[in-house]
Order: C-alpha cells, then structure tokens, then sequence
C-alpha cells in the first residue's frame, strides 16, 4: 500500500498522505515557484524537486531521508558551443523536464532530462552533472524539434532493472534512443511508429517521432508502452520493434503508466486531438488495458462527466507499486486517486495550480 505521494505543479510540491479515507495534501514546498520534476529515489529515501524559475533558472533541490529541510544542488550546465558550430541550439538549460534514479547497484546515480534535448548524468546524488555526449553527438540530432515548447526535449528515462547500463530515452520531437553501455553509444529504436503530423513519405523516419510518454514494466522490462502524438504504441522486445494499438475514444493524449508486474496492463487518459486538448464530450475518463491492447475499458466512475476540461501532462498519471494504487491530476488543477486499478476514483478534495507531475514516494 502506498502511503506517500507527490505532485509538482505550478506553484509548488505539493506531498499527500494516505489516511483512512483518502489522502490529507499538505501546504506546498516551494510555494509559488513552479516545479517541472520531482522524484523520489526508493534506493536511499531521498526526493529530488526541479523548479523552473524563468529568469532565475532551473533549480535543484535535494531533501535527505528523513529531513524536513531542502539542500539546493547543483542543476545542469551545458558546455560552451564550439566556435564556428553550425548548430542552431542554444546550448543552455531552458529546463528540467524528468528525473530518474540509477539501478540498484548504482548508488548515487542520477538522470535528468532537459530541455534542449540533453540527457545528464549525476553520480554524486546531484551534487554535479555531466552531459551524456554520445547521445548529444548522434548525426541524427540536427532533425529533432520542439513539440510543445520551442526547442527538443528529453521526458522520459527508462533504466533497465536487469542491467543498469541499458537504458531507454524519449525524445519530443526527436524519437526513441537505446543505450546499453551507459550511454556511450545509442540506437534508434523507432521501427514501426509513424508520424501522422509529417509528409507521407517522412512519416516512419525515427527521428523526428513525437513519443509523448514511454513507460518500462518493471516485473516484464522487454515490454514498453508508448503513448506518442500519432497513437499508442507497445512493444516486446525492449523498443527493438513497436505495434499500433487502437483504443476507444481517442489515442490521442499525453499519459501513460504501466502496472510496475504485469505488462499486459496499461492506463491512459485520452484527450480529442492536438487541436482541441481537452476530454472526448467534455467528460474525463481513463482507458485500460488487461490484455495488452488488444481490449480497453473506459473508466468513468468518480471522474467529472460534464463540463470538464482538464487536460492530463504526460507525467501526471502514476501507478504504485501494488498496481492498484493510481493518481491522476490534472491541467487545471484537478486530482484523483483509485484504490482498485482505475474502476472508482476519488476526487483528492483539494483545489491544486496546474499539475505537472505525480509521483508515488513508497
């Protein structure tokens, strides 16, 4: 059972504890400040809060197991560009999109996700950042684009827990990169995603795929699910091959999570269309899948049904680790849990800024 929660939002981190009947939400940590990551190492206790304070930077922020208080670390630095560089990327943070811990038999390592599309790495639980070069350095990377924000972004990290040096990234608009040597080297892992939103003829071209959201099974971590501008997608084989998965309503969204032990199970939140960002009939619902994709229920219960307009961010969907524990929140500033899988939600009874991300912290 889960007991700890969080969720970053527009205007601080916000943490949840799980009572009888529901979750009591604390006043914020950072109140004010926007806050673009959050993550809760389950390795060594400790949480970690991105800000995005516009002309001040991104920031972060580290709170030791068992602390109340906040250390500020170190955020990323990109180096300086080489005189005479053709690249037209501003090689500076614009922003910190995702965080993600090492494996187990790293400890002290960390990941992040930027914006302008580079993946750093930190083995020093933050205290520095090094830009992961072989990924920076890909031919590939003078395709990629923003999606959403002007310039590429990296927004999702998946390690692989049988081998901590494989590793999967997610790139908004720039495709699917595999690593298995700790990042020196990377693969397009695209084979069989298409991209509706280009000329036909570019459409299957890896890099310029706009995965919104890639998730990893824990308990099956060959199996992959995608939620990408054009579709769903899954994979098997650890992204060497992606299967189109239809669903009801729309496969049009953001989010996506996994259950953490059985791959076959799947939720998603599904909006109308890029063009118009908000519930099919105005009424908020969540697509699950039991048998790979092959079928969806739409759950509906406890959700607002009319005159809703929430529109859920690609990491404000999240599952806990006895995959019947969900949290949902929402654009403007609505949150839900469920204590079974998804069938029932519960509103969290509390009016929130516009939420960023969910995370479960046990």
């Amino acid at each position: 059972m889960a007991h700890r929660a969080l969720l970053a939002t527009r205007k601080g981190l916000f943490e949840l504890t799980r009572h009888d009947t529901g979750w009591l939400v604390a006043p914020p940590h950072f109140p004010g400040d926007p806050v673009s990551a959050v993550l809760h190492d389950s390795r060594d206790g400790t949480t970690y809060a991105a800000l995005n304070l516009g002309h001040f930077g991104a920031k972060l922020h580290r709170r030791d197991a068992g602390s109340d208080g906040w250390t500020e670390v170190a955020a990323p630095v990109y180096p300086a560009k080489p005189a005479g560089s053709e690249d037209a990327t501003d090689w500076s943070l614009k922003m910190i999109w995702t965080l993600a811990a090492g494996g187990p038999d790293q400890p002290g390592v960390l990941w992040a996700g930027t914006l302008p599309g580079g993946l750093f790495r930190s083995s020093d639980r933050g205290t520095s950042w090094h830009l992961v070069e072989g990924l920076w350095n890909v031919s590939e990377r003078p395709q990629w684009f923003g999606g959403g924000y002007d310039t590429p972004g990296i927004h999702s990290i998946c390690v692989d827990p049988r081998d901590s040096n494989s590793l999967l990234v997610a790139v908004s608009c720039g495709g699917v990169w595999l690593s298995t040597d700790g990042g020196a080297a990377w693969q397009l892992r695209t084979k069989g995603m298409a991209a509706g939103y280009m000329p036909p003829e570019l459409a299957e071209q890896g890099a310029v795929q706009d995965p919104h959201r890639i998730v990893r099974c824990a308990g099956e971590p060959d199996v992959l699910w995608c939620q990408h501008h054009s579709g769903i997608w899954r994979s098997r084989d650890n992204a060497a091959t992606w299967h189109e998965v239809a669903a009801p309503l729309s496969t049009f969204g953001f989010a996506v999570a996994v259950h953490p032990h059985d791959g076959e199970t799947a939720w998603f939140v599904p909006a109308i269309a890029d063009q118009q960002r908000v519930p099919v009939d105005a009424a908020l619902a969540v697509n699950r899948t039991r048998d790979g994709g092959t079928t969806f229920d739409t759950l509906r219960e406890g959700l607002p049904q009319r005159q809703c307009y929430d529109l859920v961010y690609r990491h404000a969907l999240a599952v806990a680790d006895d995959g019947a524990t969900l949290l949902l929140a929402s654009t403007t500033g609505g949150g839900w849990w469920s204590g079974d899988g998804g069938a029932h939600w519960q509103d969290l009874g509390a009016r929130l800024p516009p939420v960023h991300a969910a995370a479960f912290a046990s």
